[in-house]
């Protein structure tokens, strides 16, 4: 079974954990990544920075560019993950867009992604319906999950071709925004997250954009599995530094 379903499978709120690889030092990346594990986090999101990062906010778009600047590149990061699973075992996803996997060619993505021991992907412009039709038999080839975002925007319809295809967890964006935005959620985001709850989709939701601390993990968990924290991680280590991973983790959970 795949660690990302083993680990919804968990009697707990979960926290993903979103950050930019090669941030903010080229070297850094494996060792965040470790360090979260050891601090409780239950899964992470491993971005691929990209030039042109449509629905990243301010300050992962400012990670990514940095990122860049320092020489992460795809190759660069399968290095630097080879070794990963020697050190951790809960689920890593590789977030990006869908350019660089295509550059580097979709079927090696993939099979490096299994090789590696990569859980998933997250790809926010590649489109569900050229995903189904062109793309979905690779991925399960490679035992990797996609995991598709839906908004507030998103009609009924969408969300349960969405869950027919998927097989992990749906990534709910809590607003139409981009990340970092907001600090706590409405009645409307609310009403949204309870909305979808009753939907009883086969697979959970898990929801990213706008959560920050206690109270905001704690209202998107209300309704959801788990939450994703993204910007407010990127600050975290920015201000300082990528050895105070406990803090924020502690900050979070409470």
């Amino acid at each position: 079974m795949n660690r990302i379903n083993k680990k919804l499978q968990e009697d707990k709120k979960l926290l993903s954990i979103y950050f930019t690889a090669g941030y903010p030092s080229l070297t850094d990346t494996v060792s965040i990544i470790e360090d979260l594990e050891k601090n409780g986090v239950d899964m992470i999101e491993i971005g691929l920075p990209f030039s042109d990062p449509l629905a990243d906010g301010p300050t992962i778009q400012a990670s990514s560019t940095q990122a860049l600047k320092n020489g992460m590149t795809t190759e660069v990061l399968f290095d630097q993950l080879k070794g990963i699973r020697k050190t951790v075992s809960i689920p890593l996803i590789i977030m990006g867009y869908f350019n660089p996997m295509l550059q580097y060619g979709v079927e090696a993505f993939c099979k490096k992604c299994q090789e590696i021991g990569i859980d998933g992907l997250i790809i926010p412009d590649l489109p569900v319906d050229v995903y189904n039709d062109e793309y979905k038999a690779t991925f399960e080839k490679y035992g990797l999950i996609n995991v598709f975002l839906i908004t507030p925007q998103t009609s009924v319809e969408r969300i349960n071709f969405i869950d027919s295809i998927s097989n992990g967890f749906i990534y709910m964006v809590s607003s139409a925004s981009v990340t970092g935005s907001s600090s706590g959620f409405g009645d409307e985001q609310m009403s949204y997250f309870e909305r979808i709850a009753k939907m009883e989709l086969k697979n959970p939701q898990v929801i990213g954009f706008g959560i920050s601390d206690n109270e905001t993990f704690t209202q998107a968990t209300e309704h959801s599995k788990g939450a994703i924290i993204g910007s407010a991680f990127i600050k975290h280590i920015t201000e300082n530094g990528v050895n105070k991973t406990e803090v924020f983790v502690k900050s979070i959970l409470g």
